[in-house]
C-alpha cells in the first residue's frame, strides 16, 4: 500500500450570530479547523485533523500550507502503515535533495506550534487508514476499549452569574450530562467574579453534578490561587489552564496551594511538554488536544506518561470530528483515560461534517466499532465551508 495524495483543507464555519459566545478569547464568529486527506493506491482514504490552536483561525492558512507544501511531498509513495517511521520523517525533515532513511534528516527547528500541529492531522489519518485496512476500529490497535461507553462533560458555561446556572442545567436536562464545565479568567473582570458565577453555579445545581471550570490561561499565578481559596468550598470537580501554559512552575505553585484538582493540556505540544508538567507535579489530570499535541501517536506516549505519574487522562475535545473521534478512541484505550468532553458551542464541524454521529445518551458516548476512526466525511461540507487561500 502506497500513499498517492495528502490534502489539507482550511474550513471556516460562521457561526450564526445568536449562538456566538464571548469569552476569555473574544466574540467567536467562525468555527476553524483544518482538515487533512490521506488517499492510497489500494482506494482506502484516511481523515485527520489539524489545528492551529484552541480559538486561532489566522494561521489556518499557514497549517495547510505546511501540509501540503512540506510533508506531502515527504509522504506520497510511503506506506501510510509505517506510523511510527513516517512521523519522525515528518519531525525530522530531510534535507533537501536527501533520500529518506539515509541518515541526513535535518532536526527540525520548530518543535512546538504549526510543525507539530501538521504532524497531527496527517498522524490522525495514518491511524484511520491502518484501522480501515484491517478492518477494524482504531482503539483495538492502540490497547482495545476499556467499556462500551464513556462518560461525558458538557463543554460550556459562558452565562453571567444569574444565569449559569440554568443554562448548565439546561445541559444536564439536554442529554443526561451528570458533568458540566463552564468558562471563567479575565472575562470576568476579577477572581471574585469568577468565583461569584461558580457559586451560583453550584447552587442552582446542587452537590451531584461534577462542575469544572476553565480560566483558559488568563491568570498571574496570584489571581488562580485568589481563584482557588474562593471556591474551595464548592467541589470543583477539576480547574483548568489556570495560568499561561509557558509558566509551568506557576501551574505547579497553583496545584501546591490548593485541594482544587488542576488540569491542563490544549495548548502543549508533543509528550515532552507533558512529561515537564508530569515531573513538576503541576497537574492532576492531562489534556492533549491530538490535532494540536502530535496525533495519536504522541497520544500515546502522553497517555504513558499519565500512567506512569498516576495522573489521568481527559484529551481535550474542542474540535471537529475527526480530532474528536480521535480523541475518544485514545481515552477509552488508555488505562488513564476517564472521561470525554463534548462540545454545547454551535459546532458544525462535529456534528455536520460527518455522516455519522456521537450521540449523548445518558450522559455517555457510545463507543464505535466502526473501522478506523468510525467516521465518513462529507467532500459537500468541504467543498462549502473550505477556504480557497
Amino acid at each position: 500500500m502506497k500513499i498517492t495524495r495528502v490534502h489539507a483543507t482550511w474550513c471556516r464555519v460562521p457561526i450564526p450570530y445568536e449562538r456566538q459566545h464571548t469569552s476569555d478569547f473574544g466574540r467567536v464568529p467562525t468555527f476553524d479547523s483544518v482538515i487533512v486527506r490521506v488517499d492510497t493506491d489500494t482506494g482506502l482514504t484516511g481523515w485527520g485533523e489539524a489545528k492551529a490552536g484552541v480559538g486561532s483561525a489566522a494561521a489556518c492558512a499557514g497549517l495547510a500550507a505546511i501540509i501540503n507544501l512540506d510533508y506531502a511531498p515527504l509522504l506520497v509513495g510511503q506506506d501510510p502503515r509505517d506510523i511510527s517511521r513516517l512521523w519522525d520523517v515528518m519531525y525530522n525533515t530531510p534535507r533537501e535533495g536527501y533520500a529518506i532513511g539515509k541518515g541526513h534528516a535535518l532536526p527540525q527547528l520548530g518543535r512546538r506550534g504549526l510543525s507539530i500541529s501538521a504532524i497531527a492531522g496527517v498522524d490522525v489519518a495514518l491511524w484511520d487508514i491502518l484501522g480501515k485496512s484491517l478492518d477494524a476500529p482504531v482503539w483495538r490497535l492502540i490497547g482495545g476499549k476499556r467499556a462500551g461507553r464513556m462518560p461525558a462533560y458538557a463543554s460550556g458555561g459562558w452565562a453571567d452569574a444569574a444565569n449559569i446556572g440554568p443554562q448548565l442545567q439546561s445541559y444536564c436536562d439536554k442529554a443526561g450530562f451528570r458533568a458540566v464545565k463552564m468558562r471563567v479568567g479575565v472575562m470576568d473582570g476579577s477572581p471574585a467574579g469568577s468565583a461569584a458565577r461558580v457559586r451560583a453555579a453550584r447552587e442552582h445545581l446542587g452537590p451531584d453534578i461534577k462542575l469544572m471550570a476553565d480560566a483558559h490561561g488568563t491568570w498571574t499565578v496570584a489571581e488562580a490561587r485568589a481563584f482557588c481559596r474562593m471556591v474551595e468550598d464548592c467541589d470543583l470537580f477539576w480547574f483548568e489552564e489556570p495560568v499561561n501554559a509557558d509558566d509551568k512552575r506557576g501551574l505547579a505553585e497553583v496545584r501546591a496551594c490548593s485541594t482544587v484538582p488542576i488540569s491542563t493540556g490544549e495548548s502543549e505540544f508533543t509528550r515532552h511538554d507533558f512529561r515537564e508538567i508530569a515531573e513538576l507535579r503541576g497537574a492532576d489530570v492531562l489534556q492533549p488536544d491530538l490535532a494540536i499535541a502530535g496525533g495519536i501517536t504522541e497520544g500515546m506516549r502522553i497517555g504513558a506518561i499519565a500512567s506512569a505519574y498516576n495522573l489521568r487522562l481527559a484529551p481535550h475535545l474542542w474540535s471537529g470530528a475527526p480530532a474528536f473521534a480521535a480523541g475518544l478512541h485514545l481515552a477509552v484505550s488508555q488505562t488513564s483515560g476517564f472521561i470525554l468532553e463534548y462540545s454545547l458551542g454551535h459546532n458544525p464541524m462535529l456534528h455536520d461534517l460527518i455522516e455519522e454521529s456521537f450521540p449523548v445518551v445518558d450522559g455517555h458516548v457510545e463507543i464505535p466499532d466502526r473501522p478506523g476512526l468510525g467516521i465518513t466525511v462529507r467532500q459537500s461540507f468541504l467543498d462549502e465551508y473550505g477556504v480557497r487561500a
